[in-house]
């Protein structure tokens, strides 16, 4: 994530004056440094790292459209509009992703 946050509209969620930062939509790691980016608000952003790995989002899930047709992230998404812009929620890992990690 970004160390400048900055106050705007979240691509993702469409909330309005959140605090952002700048998500990878290729991942860093996976070539992305200089590729396109997307403006996300912290719980989205904390989300859509916390469902899925770099290597599946460079695979697949590297646009926004992508990213929002994704049934777990829709669910989320489907809360988070709901939320006051100031709340910040605890993110953690899917199920799925820790059971990766071992």
């Amino acid at each position: 994530m970004a160390k400048r946050k900055q106050s705007g509209t979240c691509e993702l969620c469409c909330r309005e004056e959140v605090e952002v930062t700048v998500h990878h939509l290729i991942p860093k790691e996976m070539g992305g440094t200089f590729m396109p980016t997307a403006i996300l608000c912290i719980p989205c952003h904390k989300q859509i790292h916390a469902l899925f790995t770099n290597e599946e989002l460079a695979a697949g899930l590297n646009t926004i459209d992508r990213l929002r047709s994704h049934p777990e992230l829709q669910k989320f998404l489907k809360w988070i509009k709901k939320q006051p812009s100031t709340r910040l929620p605890k993110i953690s890992k899917s199920n799925a992703r820790k059971r990766n990690k071992r």
